[in-house]
């Protein structure tokens, strides 16, 4: 037999007094019940006021700045006070308070696997608040911990969306942005997909940062020395761009000042020689020909 899914809390205002004039009123009974019951006069009367006295206290509450007051009657959600300051409200009626204050949760370290299968280290740090409080109250269990347990599953998943780094990215082609190498936008990315999850505990994400980024212990040197060996490869790729560019100029300007008419056997030559020069790792030792150049 299927079960119909209960329909998501809508927040609505509370019904609430001014508390002064409330306070003021209860002052008023307060005195009538004393003076009846020092007068001696009908005390049967100045009981009742009493405890009618009593009973009118319990209606008092006070809203802190960024606090609200989420009121139920016999079980029925009856409304939420959001109002800073001191009311009065139905005496029968249960309160809770509920902060709407801007909370910050830092996610524990999770060890998953990247777009590519690597096993990566990734934690983040979520900046959020309540903005619906019955969604908060009734909807979920414990809405906390539902924005825990809601950030560790929307970190795993972002995970495996994205590759660690651009040699990853460029090894896959599949062009996307990576983990290390665009943290705005995988910043952009988790932050919609904790807010799809979270707004069912009527929770608001305001911001959410990847914190931790690293690949796993276990192949952290392979990844390190493959990273080394493609600082060294794109330094070595520059170098060599820049030492064709200053053998061709050469070859150029001798060309061009008629300073010396080399052969196609010379020009390679030279050509080797300057490369050798200019992209070695090490200091050259030049070697000087004092005799004729052919």
């Amino acid at each position: 037999m299927a079960t119909q899914a209960s329909s998501a809390s809508v927040e609505q205002r509370a019904f609430g007094l001014p508390g002064i004039p409330a306070l003021l009123i209860w002052l008023v009974l307060l005195a009538l019940t004393l003076w009846l019951l020092t007068a001696g006069e009908q005390p049967g009367l100045g009981v009742l006021l009493g405890g009618l006295s009593f009973f009118f206290l319990i209606g008092f509450f006070i809203v802190q700045p960024n606090q609200a007051s989420v009121i139920t009657l016999f079980g029925r959600y009856v409304g939420t006070e959001r109002r800073n300051g001191f009311f009065w409200t139905n005496p029968l009626t249960s309160r809770k308070r509920l902060s709407l204050r801007i909370r910050n949760f830092n996610s524990e370290r999770l060890k998953v696997n990247d777009a590519g299968g690597n096993p990566i280290e990734i934690a983040a740090v979520i900046v959020w608040r309540v903005v619906d409080t019955a969604r908060a109250s009734f909807d979920v269990e414990d809405y906390a911990q539902f924005v825990a347990i809601q950030a560790e599953t929307a970190l795993r998943h972002l995970a495996a969306q994205f590759h660690y780094d651009e040699q990853d990215d460029s090894l896959s082609g599949s062009g996307a942005a990576s983990l290390r190498g665009n943290p705005d936008e995988v910043a952009a990315a988790l932050a919609v997909e904790l807010a799809a999850r979270l707004q069912h505990a009527g929770v608001e994400v305001l911001e959410a940062r990847l914190s931790h980024l690293a690949y796993a212990p276990e192949i952290a040197g392979a990844m390190l020395q493959r990273q080394q060996a493609g600082a060294i490869l794109a330094a070595r790729r520059i170098i060599v761009q820049g030492a064709v560019s200053m053998v061709e100029m050469a070859l150029r300007q001798l060309s061009e000042q008629n300073i010396v008419e080399l052969d196609e056997e010379r020009k390679a030559q030279m050509v080797s020689n300057l490369l050798v020069v200019l992209t070695s790792e090490r200091g050259t030792q030049p070697v000087v020909n004092a005799g004729s150049l052919y």
